[in-house]
């Protein structure tokens, strides 16, 4: 480069010298030839080679510096090595298009010849990567970015391997290798935050925008750079802008991208998933339907759809759009054409029982097992003060559930509760936690439930077992009662006639389904609160179900749990649901405590079932005389 400046400022004399005294390419040709031209563009690339070489050879004989010695280094590659990225992203990005290049300036011979040197050079890190870029033959032009700074993968990420992972080629340089790579860590770093049986055919080759959202913003920001979002939008950008540059960055990698969610059908045909990790409210990350895609699969609202997805590409686009539906409901896309109507299906008494023993032989769930069994399709009530214990009851019921039935599909609707509840049952449940919390409109409330609802009958369409565990029925009317449009006719407690239809509605879903799934509702009603209108709430609901759950304040004031009042608490029909040995003893068990107080009742069960592994072994113990405070 010294001798390029050099040169250039030198006088014209000076110039005519040198050329006619040794020109640069005068040693090139050999006697009797003609000289080549002084254009290097109309040589071939061995000749322009050539002319670099003396041109070095006779600047280091004149004692000058020999030009361009970094870009002679790194000149081209040895085969199997890469080229830095000030070799791959050229100033002009039409000096990559194609073997003829346009006519440029004059400038003298040896800065020419190191410009070709350079388009020859970058020709080869770009095309060296496998295959050409477009199908015509010609390479792509590069873009701003070459390069991607690397990112370690997470400590124990199958697929991604144990060392530091290398940084992806370039830009334009596709891999598929790398982008399963990308996937698999995903998916592996989503896994302690992956929602309660969700469902996917078996980690597509591919991102899940679902599982982005579930990742905290270190991770996020952690995949970004891995992509080569630039270090200030890192900074700037909110987790959702983030996400979304994700995505994009990894569609033009080639990749793929996917999402799930309820879907939600507007009156003017088209519809819209929506994201369970959003409580299946409106959101930014909303997946477009369009009206033919609903009629070719007869979707309906609360159909559970996933599928591939695109970004908004066109101008006034604001949301995803679908491309492909790979299943609905968890099954093949064909299948909801053929489906029956939640409303023609013929609904049984519950005559399959949901097993609530666990291994860790918990008191709470044997006594529910025993004396208020639980079947699928089960339409049960936890009658319970405030504190007493029903969120802690939920939450041991929920787990025994996903242990003992991993067929069952589980959603806990928690309406109107406190956010910090709401992190404890996400938590603590392997479920997909849904909720509306009391800092949340009546009407958020209202739509939370209603699309919970419908995601529940279009699985038992499908013929899935869903249960749903539901805090409160109480909030939920109440959310309704704030709602619904005035009818003039207002019940005691300021309850409008109109208002307990929906929640009814709601709560009279839960059913077992003949030959077919089934949607078990268990929710819980609040009482003795001091508010007039849940009282007429609850009395609305009493008759409605088929299995009662009563919670004793008394006994919870005396730290005896689970609180549950033995004598007010039952199943109907609890003899489809035990075996006639089991009802047997646990009938000759209810004489046998009847005449006994609330709270001797509990001592009782409390101590004897303490004592026993499971309820068989306590069942069977009742060989010995039933006397309290007495060996059984």
């Amino acid at each position: 480069m010294a001798l390029l400046r050099r040169r250039r400022n030198e006088s014209t004399d000076e110039t005519t010298s040198i050329a006619g005294e040794g020109d640069l390419f005068g040693d090139l040709a050999p006697a009797g030839e003609e000289k080549p031209p002084s254009d290097p563009s109309e040589t071939g690339e061995t000749e322009a080679s050539e002319k670099t070489e003396t041109a070095e050879k006779e600047a280091a004989a004149q004692g000058e510096e020999r030009p361009g010695d970094e870009a002679h280094d790194r000149s081209e590659p040895p085969s199997g090595e890469s080229v830095g990225a000030e070799d791959a992203a050229p100033a002009d990005p039409e000096e990559v298009a194609g073997e003829a290049e346009a006519e440029e300036e004059p400038q003298s011979a040896p800065q020419k010849v190191q410009r070709r040197g350079r388009r020859r050079k970058i020709k080869v890190a770009i095309v060296k990567d496998g295959e050409r870029q477009n199908g015509n033959g010609h390479t792509r032009k590069p873009v701003s970015q070459a390069f991607v700074p690397p990112i370690s993968p997470p400590p124990n990420a199958e697929g991604v391997g144990e060392e530091h992972t290398p940084p992806m080629p370039s830009v334009d340089a596709r891999g598929p290798s790398r982008i399963e790579r990308l996937a698999t860590w995903i998916h592996e770093l989503v896994k302690p935050y992956r929602p309660y049986r969700m469902i996917l055919p078996n980690d597509p080759a591919g991102i899940t925008i679902n599982e982005l959202i579930l990742l905290d913003m270190k991770e996020i920001r952690g995949i970004a750079e891995y992509l080569g979002v630039k270090h200030d939008d890192l900074v700037a950008f909110r987790k959702q802008e983030l996400i979304y540059e994700i995505l994009k960055q990894y569609t033009h990698r080639g990749g793929n991208i996917y999402a799930y969610g309820a879907l939600e059908i507007l009156p003017d045909g088209y519809g819209f998933l929506r994201s369970p990790q959003n409580n299946f409210l409106n959101g930014t990350d909303d997946i477009y339907l369009s009206p033919s895609q609903i009629r070719l699969f007869n979707l309906k609202t609360g159909d559970t759809v996933f599928g591939q997805i695109r970004l908004p590409n066109k101008e006034g686009e604001r949301y995803f759009a679908m491309l492909r539906v790979e299943s609905i409901n968890f099954t093949d896309p064909s299948v909801a054409q053929q489906r029956i109507p939640f409303e023609n299906l013929i609904p049984v008494y519950p005559n399959e029982r949901l097993d609530l023993e666990t291994r860790d032989g918990n008191i709470s769930t044997r006594m529910i097992n025993l004396f208020c069994p639980i079947g699928k399709g089960q339409r049960g009530l936890i009658v319970s003060p405030p504190r007493t214990g029903k969120t802690i009851l939920l939450q041991q019921i929920a787990n025994a559930i996903t242990e003992n039935h991993p067929e069952v599909y589980l959603i806990v609707l928690l309406i109107d509760e406190r956010p910090e509840e709401v992190t404890d049952m996400q938590r603590n449940v392997e479920a997909e936690v849904i909720s509306s919390t009391f800092d949340e409109q009546a009407k958020n409330h209202v739509q939370v439930a209603e699309m919970v609802l419908e995601k529940a009958k279009r699985l038992v369409e499908h013929g899935h077992d869903v249960v749903i565990l539901l805090d409160s029925i109480t909030r939920l009317a109440r959310a309704y009662n704030q709602t619904v449009p005035t009818s003039g006719k207002i019940l005691s407690g300021g309850v409008d006639s109109n208002a307990l239809h929906r929640p009814k509605r709601f709560f009279g879903a839960a059913r077992n389904i003949e030959n077919g799934g089934s949607l078990t509702i268990v929710a819980t009603a609040l009482i003795d609160t001091g508010s007039r209108m849940d009282e007429v709430i609850f009395e609305e609901f009493k008759g409605t179900g088929n299995m009662e759950v009563h919670l004793d304040r008394r006994l919870a004031d005396r730290r005896l749990f689970p609180a549950i009042n033995i004598k007010k608490s039952g199943t109907r029909k609890e003899e489809l649901l035990l075996a006639p040995m089991e009802l047997q003893r646990i009938w000759i068990l209810r004489k046998f405590l009847n005449p006994l107080d609330d709270v001797e009742i509990i001592e009782f069960l409390i101590d004897k079932m303490s004592k026993t592994k499971n309820n068989e072994v306590f069942l069977n113990s009742m060989n010995t005389p039933l006397v309290p405070n007495e060996g059984m």
